[in-house]
């Protein structure tokens, strides 16, 4: 009879004479030398085993708890220099629970009902928070829109409400943003009204900063967000515009579908030639200084208007032809003077894809933006930098997610009213 079994039955003998304490003692000597025993040399030292390990050997079965390693200690220093070593605190727990609440709803205006789901952070409780508003591309959802843009773990982290509406097949057969549609255009009418007063519906229910009041979208969703950016400048601080078009682009079906393949006429958008439309693999040859004057002299014949804007538009779209994210650019810039600057980079070490970013300021060195244009080389129509997990992402590119949201931060509300009560 081996050492083990041994063991076992002189437990036995204890436990049935009521020394419980004993063959306790006993029998987890021997389940640790059995574990010691029959460990793989080439396994190296055990790993870490969770509380509750259920470990079977020669037939029996036990429970093993195995205890979490020690923490080391904590050295503290006396006003004296002298070293004390106090025993460590308990675990805590987090500052603040690691979701939020992902509930849905419905709001009804002037122009319809339509769906919505809204993200609330947990841990910010009394605290006015930011809102961003995402719509999503044709055939999407709330949820699949979510998952691609990982927009909720963003804002669980930074304490943001998401708001994200949703189309009625009702109202398009694909789910899509009627963009095209000149009764979904404008202020006070069609969608763009409708998805206004979702939003303030929205701000009057939560504790929503309304100076930080945000509004991004793709494809569809992105060329309504551009709609919104231009018609509601004083609800929506800035917008982020994915593959999408400019406002007014098409007024039809068919013309939707040749401004998507093409981009926009100048006779449809009122926009004339700028260095956007140059072919963008040359963009590296562009001097940004060259661009800027370019801008000033040969833009639209309006003077800018509307939120600010970044736009991101991969340039192997074959859905959304990426000059309508030049287009939608060109319309946030106007006739003023902006000084531009341009960086050439890659999004990560390996694999990522390259990127031209545009950014345009006001005066020269000034810190506050009117624009970026983000071209992400070798992205088809996809949501640069998305999760697998959502439709249309490419997970290659910079992240777009946060680059909007990092943009968005440094576009509050009150500062762009300022501004443009002083232009």
């Amino acid at each position: 009879m081996n050492t083990f079994l041994k063991k076992i039955l002189a437990a036995t003998g204890m436990t049935r004479h009521g020394r419980l304490d004993e063959a306790t003692k006993v029998i987890q000597q021997a389940l640790a030398r059995r574990a010691a025993a029959t460990a793989s040399p080439a396994a190296g030292p055990a790993a870490k085993r969770a509380p509750g390990t259920v470990d079977v050997f020669d037939g029996l079965v036990r429970e093993v708890a195995v205890a979490e390693a020690e923490a080391p200690p904590v050295v503290a220093r006396t006003e004296h220099g002298e070293e004390t070593h106090p025993s460590a605190p308990p675990a805590t727990a987090p500052a603040r629970p690691a979701t939020g609440r992902f509930a849905a709803s419905s709001f009804t205006g002037a122009s319809g009902t339509r769906s919505f789901k809204l993200f609330e952070p947990a841990g910010f409780e009394g605290k006015a928070l930011p809102l961003i508003v995402m719509l999503h591309g044709c055939t999407q959802s709330s949820d699949d829109f979510a998952a691609g843009t990982r927009m909720n773990a963003l804002a669980q982290e930074r304490g943001l409400f998401v708001l994200y509406p949703e189309q009625a097949p009702r109202s398009n057969a694909n789910k899509c943003w009627n963009w095209f549609v000149p009764g979904d255009q404008r202020r006070g009418h069609g969608e763009p009204a409708l998805l206004a007063g979702m939003t303030r519906h929205v701000m009057a229910t939560h504790a929503v900063d309304g100076d930080r009041v945000y509004v991004a979208g793709l494809s569809a969703g992105g060329a309504m967000a551009a709609i919104l950016a231009r018609e509601y400048p004083d609800l929506y601080a800035a917008a982020g515009v994915h593959s999408g078009l400019p406002a007014g682009a098409a007024h039809d079906v068919a013309s939707a579908f040749a401004a998507m393949q093409s981009g926009p006429s100048s006779s449809r958008t009122g926009l004339a030639a700028s260095p956007l439309r140059t072919p963008l693999a040359a963009w590296p040859s562009v001097a940004p200084l060259e661009i800027a004057a370019d801008v000033a002299a040969g833009s639209a014949a309006e003077a800018a208007h509307g939120a600010p804007l970044i736009v991101f538009h991969g340039d192997a779209d074959a859905t959304v032809n990426a000059l309508n994210g030049a287009h939608v650019v060109d319309a946030a810039l106007g006739t003023a003077t902006w000084q531009a600057t341009r960086d050439v980079a890659t999004s990560a070490a390996n694999g990522g894809r390259s990127f031209t970013r545009v950014v345009y300021h006001g005066d020269e060195g000034s810190a506050v933006s009117r624009a970026e244009h983000w071209v992400v080389h070798g992205t088809a129509h996809a949501w640069s930098g998305g999760d697998a997990s959502g439709s249309f992402t490419d997970g290659a590119g910079p992240d777009a997610s946060r680059e909007m949201l990092r943009f968005f931060a440094e576009h509050p509300l009150r500062h762009e009213v300022a501004n443009a009560a002083g232009s």
